[in-house]
C-alpha cells in the first residue's frame, strides 16, 4: 500500500508542524530550567548561563521560527512585519550574548583564570562575534539602500545562510557548555540527554526550515 503524493505532502506538513511546536515548548522549558538551575544574581557567574541560554535557546530560536510556514506564532502577518519582530528578537539575543560574555570574562578576571581556554570558551566567543556581525548585517535588510550594488533577494539569501551557520554555532556552544563541570555536576544520566535534546532538535528543525525555504525559492526562480 502506497501513499499518494497529496497524502505524503499532508503527512510531511503535519510532522513539520509537530516538530516546530515541539521546539517552541522545548526551548521555553529548557530556558526556564536553566534559569532555575543558574539562579541569576546569586553570583557573577550565574548570569553567564542564564543570559546565554536566553540568547541562543529562546530569543534566537524564536526569531528564526517567526518565518516558519508551519509553526510561526505570527504566521498570518506579512513578511515585512515578521522581519521587524525578527530583528527585535535578534537584537535581544545579541544583547544577552554580549552581557553573558562580559559576565564570564569579568568573573574569570576576578578569579585569575585563563580566558577562552576550552572549546566551549572558544566556540562561544566565535558565536557571539558572529551574532554581532549577523545582527549588523540584518540592518541592510531593514534599509536596503545602505547596501548599494546588492539586490534585496541576494542579501536575504546570504543573510539566511549565514544566520543558519550562526545558529548552529550557538547550539554547538550550548552543547559544549552542557559538558562543563558546572552543568554535569548538577545534571547527569538521563537528565543530561533530555536537556541536550533541546539544542539538537532545534538545530535540526531550523536547518530544515532554512534549507526548505531556499530550495522553494530556487525552484520558483528556475
Amino acid at each position: 500500500m502506497t501513499l499518494s503524493a497529496d497524502s505524503e505532502s499532508q503527512l510531511y506538513s503535519i510532522l513539520r508542524r509537530v516538530a516546530g511546536v515541539s521546539v517552541h515548548v522545548l526551548c521555553v522549558g529548557f530556558t526556564v530550567f536553566l534559569a532555575v538551575m543558574a539562579r541569576p544574581g546569586t553570583s557573577l557567574f550565574s548570569w553567564h548561563p542564564f543570559l546565554m541560554t536566553f540568547s541562543f535557546s529562546f530569543f534566537m530560536t524564536e526569531a528564526l521560527l517567526l518565518f516558519s510556514p508551519d509553526s510561526s506564532p505570527i504566521q498570518r502577518f506579512s513578511h515585512k512585519i515578521k522581519g521587524r519582530y525578527h530583528w527585535i528578537l535578534q537584537a535581544l539575543a545579541t544583547t544577552c550574548a554580549l552581557l553573558g560574555l562580559a559576565a564570564i570574562f569579568y568573573n574569570k578576571h576576578l578569579n585569575n583564570k585563563p580566558h577562552f581556554a576550552t572549546w566551549h570558551g572558544l566556540v562561544g566567543l566565535l558565536t557571539v562575534l558572529f551574532a554581532v556581525m549577523q545582527s549588523l548585517g540584518g540592518v541592510s535588510l531593514l534599509f536596503p539602500k545602505l547596501a548599494k550594488g546588492w539586490s534585496l533577494a541576494k542579501l536575504k539569501r546570504y543573510h539566511s545562510a549565514s544566520g543558519l551557520v550562526g545558529y548552529l554555532l550557538g547550539c554547538t556552544s550550548l552543547l559544549l557548555g552542557m559538558s562543563s563541570l558546572w552543568f554535569t555536576t548538577a545534571v547527569h544520566s538521563l537528565g543530561w540527554y533530555l536537556a541536550a535534546l533541546c539544542p539538537i532538535l532545534s538545530a535540526l528543525v531550523i536547518m530544515s526550515q532554512v534549507t526548505s525555504s531556499y530550495m522553494t525559492k530556487k525552484r520558483f526562480q528556475t
